[in-house]
């Protein structure tokens, strides 16, 4: 054991009247919904990210956090990896999420990155083996190296396109060995600052083959995980080129990936690419393409991507009510892509943003379980569509329908609709009596 979290117990659940503060009020892991527990539901996982890595720093200040392990050496890289796992076993956290960045420095050359990686995998996967926290899934830094400031896939110096390459194929074998669920891309500089000088065609067309060929080599490997892309708007270029939802899949359909590549879905991007959080998870349902989510906001008097825990019970309560609606979570699960606030200083601050958040989704989840169950949206939804089931309506929707048939249909029978109420009051009054 390292002397970072002292003394400090595993975290339990305690129940809504306890008060301890390092302590679960409503996530009861073992708890059981239908024929899973809510760990099975939830797949909780953390961050190695911003939990590990981040240093403090926001854009007008630099570091704040003060970590033996901030040194760029393998020492200090295992060091990381302890104080990592006992965290996760503290919390009785399932899952955590990784960079290939994160857990081992960079070397000068790309050969000596992945030897690197190679012996961090194996001292990972020791770990693994010892506190059974698994890999929700794993993934490459392709934005933080001065190499990848115009990019990676879609830059326009082919070198770049080639090292990229080259780190998302070692990560991929790396994700793959220590049996990930899911490999995310997250393109972090794909975009542009201005089309001054940018070809838009030709940088899709690069993106659209590096993407195809991540999903050729996870075949050729055998990697039966899902890929996944997440979708935000901006931020740190100014326009992504992985907008939203619906952006990622009208893409994925050019290329003819749209059945091999799903979407993780963030809350706090949803927000900057002016939606909702629901919105994006139904539409990703609607779509075909749902595979996970980062569980995390944004200051909503902020414009820009602050990575805050969950705290937002209705938020998530809708959120799971998608989530469970399409089937829950496959490979995927809810990751807290999340980060403490550059004051909070104290080792135990990083227990208590996870235990809130978990907290905040297991009730949100459990909201979410009995809406369902109850056909609290389903019913009305249904209600309100029920019209098409009818023979002649769905006539209008078939290969053979066409407008002058319609027309002469609504002449025949005389058809003048009358409207009728959404009800929209009453669906909101419900979901708040759920939550």
């Amino acid at each position: 054991m390292t002397p970072f979290f002292a003394d400090i117990e595993p975290i339990t659940y305690q129940g809504t009247d306890s008060n301890a503060e390092l302590a679960y009020r409503h996530y009861n892991p073992t708890e059981m919904l239908g024929d899973k527990t809510m760990a099975e539901h939830l797949r909780f996982a953390v961050c190695y990210w911003h939990n590990f890595v981040w240093p403090g720093n926001d854009p007008f200040g630099g570091q704040t956090f003060e970590r033996p392990w901030f040194d760029d050496t393998m020492a200090a890289a295992k060091l990381k990896a302890d104080v990592a796992f006992e965290m996760f076993a503290l919390l009785q956290q399932p899952f955590f999420c990784f960079h290939d960045f994160d857990v081992r420095p960079e070397a000068d050359t790309l050969a000596a990155s992945n030897a690197r990686l190679d012996e961090m995998v194996d001292y990972l996967l020791a770990k693994m083996e010892t506190t059974g926290t698994r890999l929700l899934w794993g993934t490459a830094n392709l934005f933080s190296h001065r190499r990848y400031m115009s990019g990676a896939a879609t830059n326009p110096d082919p070198e770049v396109f080639a090292y990229a390459a080259a780190t998302v194929k070692q990560c991929l074998d790396a994700t793959h060995r220590m049996g990930g669920a899911n490999y995310v891309l997250w393109g972090g500089r794909e975009g542009y600052e201005t089309l001054l000088n940018t070809d838009l065609k030709r940088e899709l067309e690069q993106y659209g083959r590096f993407l195809s060929m991540v999903v050729d080599y996870k075949h050729k490997i055998g990697f039966e995980g899902t890929i996944l892309i997440e979708p935000k708007p901006q931020e740190p270029t100014k326009h992504q080129y992985d907008f939203d939802t619906a952006t990622v899949y009208g893409f994925l359909k050019k290329f003819d990936l749209e059945q091999e590549v799903k979407v993780n879905i963030e809350t706090g991007h949803a927000v900057l690419a002016g939606h909702s959080f629901e919105h994006e998870l139904a539409t990703a349902n609607a779509l075909g393409i749902f595979g996970s989510i980062d569980a995390n906001r944004n200051d909503y008097q902020s414009g820009w991507d602050t990575d805050q825990f969950p705290n937002n019970v209705p938020e998530m309560t809708l959120a799971y009510y998608h989530i469970l609606a399409g089937g829950g979570f496959g490979n995927g699960g809810t990751n807290f892509d999340t980060k403490i606030r550059r004051q909070s200083l104290e080792p135990d601050d990083l227990l208590s943003g996870h235990i809130g958040a978990m907290d905040t989704c297991a009730r949100a989840f459990k909201n979410a379980w009995q809406m369902q169950a109850e056909g609290a949206l389903a019913t009305p939804l249904a209600e309100r569509y029920a019209a098409w089931d009818q023979p002649w309506a769905q006539a209008m929707l078939s290969e053979n329908a066409s407008l002058e048939a319609i027309a002469a249909e609504v002449e025949r029978k005389g058809i003048d609709p009358t409207p009728r109420s959404g009800r929209q009051e009453q669906l909101e009054n419900v979901v708040n009596r759920y939550c």
